[in-house]
């Protein structure tokens, strides 16, 4: 039975938990190891990916710049969070403000630690990127369009981290940057639409605010047909393997999923929408391994001989 003081030290570690998001850092893990076999070194052995320590070094800093990302994000949402997400906001709050700014700080000087041991242009990566996020959670995320366009690019530059460590410029890699940077801006606009309440009484200048709400579903009906484009370019022009049946799919779910949008008109409604853009995001991660799924019917014999 844990004591009282040992009660409340759980309960803060479950705090930082929920606010760095570490649910979501896995999945970004899986997504680069994912990335760097299937799309952006397919030509090494998988094992030696695996095995590679400056990669890993890489990954690593990544994932503790996105959780030092999620960090000074919740530092300036507080305040509309107690409106969009109260349940949530209750549970962060358990770690106090002043806290949550030591461990960003000390994520970010690890990080820079980290990075510089790998190159300097690792390290320099890492900062700007350090930057990049400071400066949107801070200043852009407030304004329409440039807020919703530096998010999502964000959410995908880790990507580029590895793929400036392996200096390929595979023309494949822009079409799965692409289509996943549509579904990202996407799902932002969703969230927008999803937290007015919040925005509008914190002063956020988001597209539903500012043009409404008939305008954003025409700006997401714009981005969702769009990502027709990439996924033509990637099954039709380049060789996905069977994680066509991943990008077909997606076509079918984003024709409901328009049907929906233009029914919705409630958090509850766009929440849904929103969770159907992230199953997709998640589910894409996975889908990687169908570009060459042999190498999990062959296992550690393939990963040796590839």
């Amino acid at each position: 039975m844990l004591s009282r003081k040992n009660k409340i030290i759980v309960m803060k570690f479950i705090s930082l938990f929920s606010v760095v998001r570490g649910y979501n850092i896995p999945i970004i893990v899986l997504a680069q190891y994912l990335s760097a076999i299937f799309i952006l070194a397919p030509e090494k052995r998988p094992l030696s990916i695996l095995l590679d320590f400056d990669l890993f070094i890489i990954v690593f800093v990544s994932s503790l710049t996105i959780a030092s990302g999620y960090i000074i994000n919740n530092f300036y949402d507080s305040k509309k969070d107690l409106i969009n997400r109260p349940n949530k906001s209750m549970l962060d709050r358990l770690v106090s403000q002043k806290t949550k700014l030591q461990v960003y700080f000390s994520l970010n000087f690890i990080v820079a630690f980290l990075a510089i041991f790998v190159s300097w242009r690792a390290f320099m990566f890492f900062s700007v990127y350090i930057f990049l996020i400071w400066y949107y959670s801070h200043k852009i995320k407030k304004y329409p369009i440039i807020g919703n366009l530096t998010s999502a690019f964000l959410a995908i530059l880790p990507f580029f981290a590895i793929l400036l460590y392996y200096k390929n410029l595979y023309e494949v890699i822009f079409g799965h940057a692409t289509f996943l940077f549509l579904l990202l801006l996407i799902r932002e606009m969703i969230k927008d639409l999803e937290n007015i309440k919040g925005d509008l009484a914190n002063d956020y200048k988001t597209i539903p605010i500012i043009y409404g709400e008939t305008v954003s579903k025409q700006i997401i009906t714009f981005l969702t047909i769009a990502t027709i484009v990439p996924i033509y370019v990637l099954i039709e022009i380049f060789d996905v393997g069977y994680m066509d049946i991943y990008f077909y799919s997606c076509l079918i779910i984003l024709i409901f999923f328009l049907l929906r949008l233009w029914k919705s008109d409630t958090k509850e409604h766009y929440l849904m929408l929103h969770n159907v853009l992230k199953f997709l995001i998640v589910s894409g991660v996975f889908c990687i391994i169908l570009i060459n799924p042999s190498v999990l019917w062959h296992g550690r014999k393939l990963l040796m001989s590839i």
